[in-house]
């Protein structure tokens, strides 16, 4: 299904709460319907800060390039996900511009750290922060930044993703399904993780606010 680009980005600010309400709403004037926006906000959130207890992640905030990044690969087929690929696929390159730009400009909710054990008790923590290295596995934080907060254009943040979709993803890069990234270096880390290991790093990042650890 194509959308334009301005109908698109318009129907992207009236379903996402109208943070920037000031811009012009083409869809909602018109009263169109963009199958492909709803189903934009029906998986990650009308805020887009995904949907922890189905595993869909927060778009609100990340790099636009990361994003774009991860919609031509969807397109490519080198990311897989039945839904995601035919949601790329409607997409033009414009289109992409415009959408990953406005979701990396959406303000973004800070939540509250859960209590849990200390870091040296934790293995989560252990793994994030110190690694695992006579198994060569660096820690999360060396590669996605101080309290998981995402580095550039290619370490996305970690902070405040639903764990789900973080066990998701180490899973898939585990079984090769996910191979997007330069030189396989989380192929190779996952394939490293126990499933203890991975479910206790995701829990330990899901647990951070978005802007990291405080």
């Amino acid at each position: 299904m194509r959308v334009s680009r301005l109908n698109l980005l318009g129907l992207c600010i009236a379903l996402s709460g109208g943070a920037f309400a000031s811009e012009p709403l083409p869809i909602a004037q018109h009263g169109g319907v963009s199958q492909v926006m709803l189903t934009c906000t029906g998986c990650h959130g009308e805020a887009l800060m995904g949907v922890a207890a189905a595993g869909f992640p927060r778009l609100a905030g990340l790099s636009a390039d990361y994003l774009s990044k991860q919609l031509y690969d969807f397109k490519a087929g080198k990311r897989f996900n039945p839904y995601m690929q035919q949601f790329a696929a409607g997409l033009s390159d414009q289109d992409i511009q415009s959408v990953t730009r406005f979701f990396a400009a959406l303000p973004t909710t800070q939540y509250a750290r859960p209590s849990r054990a200390s870091a040296a008790e934790d293995l989560g923590a252990r793994l994030a922060l110190r690694g695992a290295w006579e198994r060569n596995i660096p820690e999360c934080v060396s590669c996605h930044g101080p309290g998981g907060v995402g580095v550039g254009n290619t370490f996305p943040p970690l902070a405040g993703q639903p764990a789900l979709y973080l066990v998701n993803q180490l899973r898939d890069w585990q079984k090769g399904v996910r191979r997007n990234d330069p030189n396989d270096l989380m192929g190779h880390i996952a394939k490293a993780l126990n499933e203890e290991e991975i479910q206790a790093v995701s829990d330990y990042f899901a647990g951070l606010p978005v802007g990291g650890a405080r």
